[in-house]
């Protein structure tokens, strides 16, 4: 089938010109006031956003890169120390540990949410092991309810891994406040983007708070009084008074990217392609918030349906092609291919669709319909491969 015109994979302009006006005299005031790290801009961003996480502290840092790795070095884990983690993740999930001076270690997912397997866990856990980082992959929440209760019985921290998941929620409680600390990116792409690279940490401990506001500013108590060695991740005013803007429409965009899908539900459903194409599911009593919507398709025909939707220039986007434990760089901590098999499959067979808040109910119909000629072009040539 061929398109009226191509579909991008995402597409930000749209939504920039919804609140232009609004954005560039938040970027103006910060001009006129030429105070550019940290300061006023930066402290009501951090209120706003523990507000809208009903979180008790919020501590703006440079990426979400950095807010792992500051939270990391907060609870005072380091060299020795061992974190149990997805290796179906962003690469930084995983380098945030090592740059702490941990050691990551991997265990697999549940095929059905790509999160961690709180059983996987459990399993490799060591005297060494002193923290879990869940990552609430795509927009939905690991299942935290048996995670916390491993990291109680072993005496462990939960770093959550947010950076995909602002406004998602567990059990009816917010991403950022079901660990000791919950960490975000501003990632243009993600729910709530930036204009460039942003992160944040929340938190409930008073202590803890402070101890991120200080390892943030190179271990500053103020006056040049250094009592840690920490890092240069101040947040840029320039992009607290951008995010300021976006929070308010969050939550309106959050319900975009849920009525689309719904919408993809509704579009795939009927189509005859049996368990060839494997849709998201939503867990009870989670609030999905569909930073990417991956579709799994079984049966080796992913990189087939990848080909015929380049040619028709529908965008999509692979996350993630290559599992962290058979990344080069982690080549030293002796894990091999097959040890993760659902993470292994997820690799071969996920693909995101277009999802952004703006996504047009026609370019929806274009993306299904390209999907499912895809489909079944796919799978007749398997079935002529095998019968030659």
């Amino acid at each position: 089938m061929s398109v009226s015109g191509p579909v991008p994979f995402i597409e930000l302009t749209t939504q920039f010109q919804a609140m232009s006006g609004e954005v560039m005299a938040a970027v103006e005031r910060v001009f006129t006031e030429q105070k550019f790290i940290l300061g006023d801009e930066v402290a009501e961003l951090e209120s706003e956003v523990a507000s809208y996480c009903d979180a008790r502290h919020a501590i703006g840092c440079n990426s979400g890169t950095d807010a792992l790795i500051i939270a990391f070095q907060a609870l005072g884990i380091g060299e020795g120390d061992e974190v149990i983690t997805t290796p179906f993740s962003f690469f930084a999930t995983a380098s945030s540990i090592a740059r702490a001076g941990a050691t990551p270690v991997f265990a697999d997912i549940d095929p059905v949410t790509y999160n961690l397997d709180p059983a996987a866990v459990e399993a490799a856990i060591t005297p060494r092991t002193k923290a879990i980082l869940p990552v609430h992959l795509y927009g939905q929440c690991a299942d935290m309810e048996p995670l916390s209760r491993i990291a109680a019985t072993h005496n462990l921290a939960i770093v959550e891994d947010a950076c995909q998941a602002i406004g998602a929620e567990y059990r009816g409680r917010k991403a950022g406040v079901l660990g000791a600390v919950g960490c975000f990116s501003f990632f243009p792409t993600k729910n709530l983007g930036g204009a460039g690279d942003g992160g944040m940490m929340t938190t409930d401990d008073p202590e803890l708070a402070k101890r991120l506001r200080r390892l943030r500013v190179h271990g500053d108590v103020g006056g040049y009084e250094h009592i840690e060695i920490g890092m240069n991740s101040r947040l840029d005013a320039l992009q607290a008074a951008v995010l300021r803007v976006k929070l308010k429409r969050l939550d309106d965009w959050t319900a975009a990217r849920q009525r689309n899908a719904q919408r993809y539900a509704e579009l795939f459903a009927g189509r005859g392609l049996g368990d060839t194409v494997v849709l998201p599911q939503t867990m009870p009593d989670c609030r999905h918030v569909y930073n990417q919507y991956c579709v799994r398709f079984r049966h080796g025909i992913r990189d087939m349906v990848m080909q015929d939707l380049k040619q028709q220039q529908i965008g999509y986007a692979v996350y993630y092609p290559k599992p962290l434990h058979v990344q080069t760089c982690f080549q030293h901590l002796g894990y091999r291919a097959g040890q993760f098999p659902e993470s292994e499959r997820a690799s071969r067979e996920v693909l995101a669709l277009p999802s952004y808040p703006e996504l047009p109910a026609a370019h929806q119909e274009q993306v299904v319909e390209a999907v499912v000629a895809a489909c079944r072009s796919a799978l007749t040539a398997k079935t002529c491969r095998r019968a030659a």
